[in-house]
């Protein structure tokens, strides 16, 4: 980790006293410095190591995103013993969803942190995420499991997750409409319909018929984001027949 340390160190001088921001937001003390001057670190930069290796989070944020689902699931494990698979497999998702891993993100203010070529204001809404991801797996590497496990308990599990209001928290609108369509032999249809907005972005609008019933329409930017916003408004529709 020598070479990340030359290359990133003078940057981090630059951009404040990188150390004292971590070891603020971490609680501890980082051991090796580099591990997470490589997680603020975006691809813009185009820095490689002296094996032609690509020096940025997204490695990082691969594994932080595999030890939250670990750290998580046990926690749910051991907390929920009447749960079966499908029911923590559930749970576990509603604790790390991309929305939710948005929010921490945002609430730690990653993002100050970031080493980037690009203005941060163009970067999407799953930087915030994507930056906690890092943020983790720059932790495993750099102290081990006890201390991620210690980190992601006092970030994520004592805040966050608490069993009763996982329950009814709704992750996908259009998945659970769907699950609940096929289980009650339903036939629905996300339909495209002519946008007739007159907004400077493209919008894309969006029908649900449930049984040659139209019981939900969405415009958005995105046809992925109008299926979700005409699922929710159908989800209301139908509240008391949909359980979470």
């Amino acid at each position: 980790m020598n070479i990340i340390r030359n290359i990133l160190n003078s940057r981090s001088e630059k951009n404040g006293n990188f150390f004292v921001k971590i070891n603020k937001i971490l609680g501890f003390k980082p051991k090796n410095i580099a591990h997470y001057e490589k997680a603020f670190t975006h691809r813009s930069l185009n820095l490689k190591d002296k094996k032609g290796n690509a020096l940025n989070y997204e490695r990082l944020e691969f594994l932080g995103d595999a030890m939250l689902s670990s750290i998580i699931a046990s926690h749910l494990f051991k907390e929920v013993p009447e749960g079966n698979e499908g029911y923590l497999t559930k749970m576990r998702a509603k604790v790390v969803s991309r929305k939710h891993l948005n929010e921490l993100g945002k609430d730690l203010k990653l993002i100050a942190l970031v080493k980037t070529n690009i203005t941060k204001s163009q970067f999407g809404i799953n930087i915030h995420g994507n930056l906690f991801e890092a943020l983790v797996g720059a932790i495993y590497l750099d102290r081990g499991y006890g201390y991620c496990e210690r980190f992601i308990k006092e970030a994520v599990i004592d805040p966050y997750v608490d069993i009763e209001s996982l329950e009814g928290q709704v992750i996908s609108y259009k998945s659970l409409l769907i699950e609940w369509c096929q289980k009650e032999k339903k036939i629905f249809n996300y339909e495209m319909y002519e946008d007739t907005g007159k907004d400077e972005m493209k919008h894309f609008a969006v029908k649900l018929w449930i049984d040659d019933k139209v019981v939900g329409k969405a415009r958005a930017t995105s046809k992925k984001k109008a299926e979700e916003k005409a699922s929710k408004r159908a989800y209301f529709a139908f509240q008391a027949k949909i359980k979470p």
